[in-house]
């Protein structure tokens, strides 16, 4: 980030391309492993049968889920 700031501030592109290259790649790496650990905290939560309660039918605590009758108007 530093050296992206000291470019800058030289209105240098051929120094603010390379370092800024270096911060999408450093963002790369911490969002693979932030999607990483999203993951495993989701498989951690699967019920041991490997049902996921949500797609069974069952509403989670705290939904507000009703089941309405409706009218078609045309």
């Amino acid at each position: 980030m530093q050296e992206l700031k000291k470019a800058f501030e030289s209105k240098d592109v051929d120094q603010i391309s390379p370092a800024l290259d270096k911060i999408n790649a450093a963002w790369k790496v911490a969002s693979e492993e932030m999607y990483k650990a999203q993951a495993g905290a989701q498989q951690a939560e699967t019920p041991p049968n490997g049902e996921d309660t949500a797609s069974s039918g069952a509403a989670k605590e705290g939904d507000n889920v009703e089941d309405v009758d409706f009218e078609e108007v045309k």
